[in-house]
């Protein structure tokens, strides 16, 4: 549908979609992966049952009818909510009886195992390591920290918005017999470990365990969080983790991870750091470690994984930020200052998504079918043949590709294969803000100002795009109501000036590097949506930068043409670069079928069209005969391998006529992610190696600061890290565990030219 506004002073034309544009139902798993899984707990009517806010409670939610209840329906409905599923009250005997356990305090005995006094002494040290690991639940203190949390919430968001369909999904898993469920989410706040508790226990799913990461906690709130749910890892468990043998501390977790999982008690993990956004954190491994190993061990038949991902209008105050984390512990007074700011101010809306469960049983099942039937395909087998050097496109995430036959790397690489799955699934399946868009057009449309009815047209045609490309957004209402509450919400960053005479407002953009920042993370929501079409308009930026001292003056860009296979190296050269998660691809995925993708998508979105028979331009760099015989003369119809005379497909640049800037607005999107690599290449020269990977990734961050970049974030730094330990540029040394505190050593630079 087509509506006209008059905010310039003349007729503008804005489109915005009609109803015929239903929203998607986020998050279908993987069919590659989880074949099974695709079809389970999942129906077409989900998608039609729309949303509900769960920060607003009515008399509905309870048992009760009349005036009085209208009053006190939250006191009502939160002492109706179901705990369900708990942690057993023999907890501490079921922990000391496990092998696992016994075995490891045997060792340290030195033969003394049936001493009373020594028993005694290694049931005071479990209970110590297993009261700093979790607590009873605190059923009244539970109830009262919902109360305060639901007007918390209720005052700092708009509305918590969570989708009916995604929900009846997850009661559904929930019943499967003697499988448990565990979420695993992305972060954005230190808040959504709170976000998620409430969520999952006033919408029927019972009070779940929830992981805390590297927060620094006092003694008092760690206390306070315990008794709410929460799970701490205990002491260098992540270094302990990758021993052979093994410590005490780990045996306990993983007894308590399997006793936690034998009684369906619901277990979050958050997959990432606030800090660092697409990078798989150092606890979500070891998490997910201990899950793999309780499978492995039969602890419980199977497990529910279900990814979460969360979306913020305007994120919290984060106690963490930027990789830097305050030597001081957060108090539980600190907590409550910094919710007091918070209140000050509103942050929009919050929404959760809950992608589709899967198997974790079927996905390691098919992981290792499909690693086991991976011999050396003909392609790699031919060059080594015929003495041909051929460039290695594979992508390299750790020890996925280490060709090793031991445990502890196959135990490695199924850990890794699975959270960057999950990750990838948790950050698709998110919802696009309205904030995002707009940030997303102030920062890589227009730099510096723009007329409102000119932002309110791009609003309406990125929504479009959006929609068009399967992903759902947290918004809804008119188009002028949504850009101005986006600007209200980034009023620290732009500037509002009313045109009399016209009757618009100017928008302008404040240049700082506080404003650039802000920006940029918003925009990242975008990322993942039109990453094929964005690597697709770097590649072909990065051919058109090649061509431009070859041809003197700028030509038209419609009269050059580009080869299939010019296009798909630079395509590829770029997917081995950029880590998945970033981009939102399937790990799972060949990267050449992600390269023909992204080809098909540009042709899609008519960036790029397939070049008629017959023509000719300017600059062709393609590679074909020039003869004028007929085509169909040219065809060898022998029994021949040979390929030469094949015509191959070529391409030129189009521009869309109703999407002007297209190409530039894509290249843009990941300027900041690629600027970061250019200036990453610079550092590695200047520094002396090995040096360990953590001090290495700060003084990244700190080079990148000094050069220009301003307040570069974290997980940049780290993935450009990752990229160069995947490529072969830099290199953890063999000889220590895989850990915070592992050694980079630097080999000369070989990048891919992008």
């Amino acid at each position: 549908m087509r509506a006209w506004f008059s905010d310039s002073g003349r007729r503008v034309e804005v489109f915005i979609p009609s109803r015929r544009w239903l929203r998607p139902l986020m998050g279908r798993c993987c069919q590659a992966c989880t074949p099974r899984s695709w079809d389970g707990f999942y129906h077409a009517h989900l998608s039609s049952l729309g949303f509900r806010s769960a920060t607003w409670v009515t008399e509905e939610d309870t048992r009760y009818r009349g005036w009085l209840v209208r009053r006190i329906c939250f006191v009502l409905a939160i002492g109706g909510w179901k705990v369900l599923n708990n942690i057993p009250g023999d907890l501490l005997e079921r922990v000391c009886r496990n092998k696992r356990v016994q075995d490891l305090a045997a060792s340290k005995a030195c033969g003394c195992r049936g001493e009373r006094k020594f028993q005694q002494q290694c049931k005071e040290k479990v209970l110590g390591i297993l009261a700093g690991i979790q607590a009873p639940l605190c059923l009244p203190m539970l109830r009262l920290c919902c109360w305060a949390l639901l007007r918390f919430l209720s005052r700092l968001f708009l509305s918590v918005q969570l989708h009916r369909g995604q929900l009846e999904m997850v009661l559904k898993a929930a019943r499967t017999p003697s499988v448990p469920l565990v979420f695993l989410s992305t972060h954005k706040s230190q808040l959504d470990g709170m976000l998620l508790s409430f969520l999952l226990f006033s919408q029927g799913l019972g009070v779940p365990r929830v992981t805390v990461g590297n927060l620094i906690c006092s003694s008092r709130l760690r206390a306070l969080l315990r008794c709410l749910g929460a799970v701490f890892l205990p002491t260098a468990v992540e270094q302990a983790l990758h021993d052979h043998d093994g410590e005490l501390p780990v045996a306990v977790l993983a007894s308590y991870l399997e006793e936690a999982l034998r009684s369906q008690q619901p277990l979050v993990i958050f997959l990432e750091e606030p800090c660092a956004p697409w990078h798989l954190s150092g606890p979500a491994r070891a998490w997910l470690a201990l899950l793999y190993r309780a499978m492995q061990d039969s602890a419980v038949p199977d497990v529910l994984l279900v990814p979460v991902g969360i979306a913020y209008d305007c994120t919290p105050d984060r106690f963490c930020r930027d990789g830097e984390q305050s030597a001081q512990p957060l108090s539980l007074g600190a907590c409550l200052w910094a919710a007091c700011r918070a209140l000050c101010r509103c942050f929009g809306c919050a929404r959760v998504d809950l992608a589709q469960p899967f198997s974790l049983q079927e996905f390691v099942a098919k992981s290792l079918i499909c690693r086991s039937s991976m011999g050396k395909p003909l392609e790699e087998l031919l060059p080594t043949i015929l003495g041909m050097l051929q460039p290695d496109y594979s992508r390299a995430d750790g020890p996925e590709h280490r060709m090793t036959t031991s445990s502890e790397a196959e135990e490695e690489m199924m850990v890794t294969k699975l959270g960057l799955h999950a990750l990838t699934d948790a950050t698709v399946c998110s919802a696009v803000t309205a904030v995002g868009i707009t940030s997303a057009l102030l920062l890589h449309k227009h730099r510096k100002c723009v007329r409102l009815s000119q932002l309110m047209v791009d609003f309406a045609w990125l929504l479009e795009e959006t929609l068009l490309r399967q992903h759902d957004v947290s918004f809804s209402g008119q188009l002028r109501a949504l850009v101005l509450h986006s600007l209200a919400l980034l009023r620290d960053h732009v500037t509002l000036y009313y045109l009399a005479p016209f009757g618009d407002i100017v928008v302008v953009i404040k240049d700082s590097a506080e404003t650039r920042w802000e920006l940029s993370r918003h925009s990242a929501q975008l990322v993942p949506i039109f990453a094929s079409e964005a690597v697709g308009a770097c590649a072909i930026r990065a051919l058109l930068l090649e061509l431009l001292p070859f041809v003197g003056e700028a030509p038209c860009p419609s009269s050059i043409t580009f080869s299939e296979d010019e296009l798909h190296q630079k395509i590829l050269a770029l997917l081995q670069l950029l880590p998945p998660s970033l981009l939102g691809l399937k790990p799972c995925q060949p990267l050449d079928c992600q390269s023909q993708d992204v080809l098909d998508k540009l042709v899609l979105c008519r960036l790029l069209e397939a070049e008629e028979e017959g023509e000719r331009y300017l600059c062709d760099v393609s590679s074909r005969g020039c003869s004028t015989t007929p085509r169909w003369t040219n065809l060898d119809f022998s029994d021949s391998d040979s390929d030469d005379n094949h015509c191959k497909r070529c391409f030129r640049i189009c521009k869309p006529k109703d999407s002007p800037g297209f190409l530039l607005f894509f290249c843009h999107l990941l300027s900041p992610v690629l600027a970061t690599y250019v200036r990453a290449v610079a550092f590695l020269e200047q520094h002396n190696w090995p040096q360990p990977e953590a001090t290495c990734a700060r003084a990244l961050q700190q080079f990148l600061a000094e050069d220009g970049l301003e307040r570069p974030m974290w997980s940049l730094a780290l993935s450009t890290l990752q990229s160069f330990k995947n490529i072969g540029v830099s290199a953890v040394d063999g000889s220590l565990p895989p850990s915070p505190r592992a050694v980079v050593e630097v080999t000369p630079p070989t990048l891919p030219r992008c």
